[in-house]
């Protein structure tokens, strides 16, 4: 596989199941003219007939939503040429048909971005959540928000930005100058979008409660939201009168630390949500399963906090694409019966609980619904899922894979259960190019067993080879044995790839999180070099040709290990971190992500002097490896400002450096930016190797 195939790549990225459990919707991205397009397929679960097209053109159409009877399918449609024409709401129906434009969201003065979709349960309505004026800190007049003026090019920038809150910018966004908030549309002829919820803060994660008249969703109202950013879930009756009581916000969950993903049950008793009770928890605490009284009448609980693993996909592979962000749950199955993905140790798989449906105790212990650790989904992991009729429906990877609709069906007794796949056009480019051979290997490290991956070439000898270590992101991420598109390249290239799931890494509990927080470069990069020093013990890795590769925490982790070691011989990092002291600020979430990482702060001297020695810009003067760094230009999490600090000492050092900015992008650009930018990235990443390592 070369860079250029990068635009061979489709990517099946989103999936919502229809009431019947017999049919899933699907969203599918490919890529054409150097831009994305995506478009929508039923999938018959039944095995009855080919996956249909729903959609097609030169259109971005995501975020598909079944219609509660199952005949339609609601979704926003964007245009991937033109990044100023805002988004609409259309429908299709699932047998086919015309393609229906709900007017006029998405094309009057007053809406910008719409963001989320979700049908009313009757299916007379739709609420969505949508950007809108007034602006937060714009100066001076400007067309309304969503209006042709304000969309157009001519348009002038703002006379200034009057800026009170540390929270005005956020990557992928860029300047925060409107809050979404949360609108409901009834699907009758000539209605307009009435808007629900106003004020000084946004609304997300919405979902209808049962009785047709609550929504409720995710929102961070706390008196300072940009200082102590803890999101809860709130509720409100979107049938109520402007000046009803039943119009204003009330609270249904409250989390100390932080609540997302709400979901009543289907009698509308209970509220299942992920999030922490402990207030200003630290990274090595994992979200759990939330679940209170839906009317907020008690405190919420924890379901089972033994066991010390987040909810969610926290698995690093960018086969799911990294565009779409994930439906992992909780949702219900029925009235005492939750599924919700779990990560554990590189995979991400649906576990189930089963709770009493009138004290709403836990009955059943979580387990998953493979329920096997050697079964059929060992190694996948679920980027999204949905469940109908007893049916779990997901979409993820299974081994090296990409993503495919995979289905369980409840109502089997665990032995005879059986995960089936439905669809094979997620992963079909793959079978174009050779694949790498994955090993994984436990290594013993000096904190314990340090799970990780050999990306090998497939028709590679056990002899060494050149060997470039890839340190995933986060640090709270963890490598899946689904290997990354970059890894896929450079095995066919010749080389084999290291990956480690490093003390920090999610999905192996507390205690394997814990000794990292505030030790960067400490305990992590010990384990690197326990990686490379047991793979070279094998005879697989020549220690005289070893590179290192990462991106964000491993970006930072690559210009550590060049600066305190001189083993490797070549080394790419990408929107990495090297001067702590000057990114606490610079990110768009630098204070909340130091505290929570046990990082420091620039209040006292022993809070700087704590990030000055978690920074590789303080061991510069030892680098001697050829570096290339590649940086997104419109980068907030990782900014280019504090990656050049090491750029700009390493030319006065008259050290081997280059430094690539690629304008416009954000942080995941290796994957979710423009196709042409990627392959640039790729091809720069394997020319460097080669020119180094071989």
């Amino acid at each position: 596989m070369q860079p250029a195939d990068i635009r061979r790549i489709a990517v099946v990225e989103e999936l919502d199941v229809a009431c019947d459990g017999a049919s899933v919707v699907i969203g599918r991205r490919t890529i054409r003219r150097d831009r994305y397009e995506s478009h929508l397929y039923v999938v018959d679960l039944e095995g009855n007939r080919a996956p249909g097209r729903l959609t097609d053109g030169r259109v971005r159409d995501t975020s598909p939503r079944v219609s509660p009877d199952g005949s339609r399918v609601a979704f926003l449609r964007s245009d991937p040429d033109d990044d100023d024409v805002p988004n609409r709401i259309c429908t299709v129906s699932l047998a086919g048909g015309k393609l229906r434009t709900i007017a006029p969201v998405g094309s009057l003065p007053g809406f910008g971005g719409i963001g989320e979709l979700v049908w009313s349960p009757d299916g007379r309505s739709i609420a969505f959540t949508a950007d809108v004026d007034p602006a937060r800190f714009i100066v001076g007049d400007r067309p309304p928000i969503g209006s042709a003026a304000w969309h157009s090019s001519k348009t002038p920038t703002p006379v200034a930005r009057r800026i009170a809150r540390s929270d005005w910018r956020c990557d992928e966004i860029g300047h925060r100058d409107h809050w979404s908030h949360l609108f409901v549309l009834e699907l009758e002829p000539g209605a307009k979008p009435r808007q629900v919820t106003q004020g000084d803060w946004g609304v997300s994660g919405i979902t209808w409660h049962p009785n047709g008249r609550t929504v409720a969703f995710v929102s961070d109202r706390g008196p300072d939201p940009d200082l102590h950013p803890y999101s809860k879930i709130w509720a409100i009756d979107v049938d109520a009168g402007p000046r009803s009581k039943r119009s204003q916000p009330r609270l249904l969950l409250d989390a100390a630390g932080g609540a997302n993903r709400p979901a009543f049950s289907p009698g509308g008793r209970w509220l299942a949500a992920v999030g922490l009770l402990v207030p200003e928890p630290l990274d090595d605490l994992s979200p759990g399963l939330l679940l209170g009284p839906a009317n907020g009448s008690r405190s919420p609980v924890t379901l089972a906090p033994e066991l010390d693993r987040p909810i969610g996909n926290w698995a690093d592979t960018d086969l799911n694409g990294w565009m779409v962000a994930g439906r992992y749950g909780p949702t219900w199955v029925d009235d005492s019966t939750i599924v919700a993905s779990l990560t554990d140790r590189g995979r991400c798989l649906p576990e189930r609980w089963v709770i009493d449906r009138r004290t709403g105790d836990v009955v059943e212990s979580p387990q998953s619904i493979d329920r096997t650790e050697s079964g059929p989904w060992a190694d996948a992991t679920t980027h999204s899922l949905g469940v109908a009729a007893g049916r779990v429906v997901t979409l993820g990877t299974l081994g090296g894979r990409a993503m495919e609709v995979m289905s369980v069906d409840l109502g089997v007794p665990p032995p005879q259960r059986r995960h089936r796949t439905h669809t094979t056009f997620g992963s079909a480019w793959q079978r174009r190019f050779t694949q790498p051979r994955m090993e994984r290997i436990e290594v013993p490290g000096p904190g314990g067993p340090i799970e990780t991956w050999i990306a090998s070439p497939c028709d590679a000898s056990d002899g060494p080879l050149p060997t470039i270590v890839d340190v995933h992101g986060g640090p709270l991420g963890c490598w899946a044995p689904a290997p990354h598109v970059e890894v896929i390249m450079l095995a066919g290239a010749g080389y084999r790839v290291v990956l480690p799931n490093v003390r920090g890494s999610a999905g192996y509990g507390q205690d394997w999180i814990r000794p990292q927080l505030g030790d960067w470069g400490g305990v992590d990069a010990d384990d690197v070099h326990a990686a490379l020093d047991h793979v070279i013990g094998m005879g697989l890795a020549d220690p005289d040709r070893l590179g290192a590769l990462g991106l964000s925490y491993g970006g930072f982790m690559v210009n550590w290990l060049i600066a305190t070691s001189d083993r490797f011989a070549a080394a790419v990092s990408e929107n990495g971190v090297t001067n702590q002291v000057a990114v606490w600020a610079n990110s768009d979430s630098g204070p909340e992500y130091d505290r929570a990482s046990l990082l420091g702060d620039p209040f006292s001297p022993e809070g700087i002097e704590k990030l000055w020695r978690q920074s590789p810009l303080r061991h510069v003067v030892d680098v001697r490896t050829p570096l290339l760094m590649l940086q997104a230009e419109s980068d907030l999490r990782c900014p280019p400002q504090d990656n050049e600090q090491f750029f700009i000492a390493l030319r006065h050092l008259r050290r081997t450096v280059e430094y690539v900015l690629y304008p416009d992008e954000s942080h995941v650009y290796a994957a979710a930016g423009r196709p042409d930018r990627r392959i640039d990235r790729m091809q720069r990443v394997l020319d460097w190797f080669e020119r180094y390592l071989r």
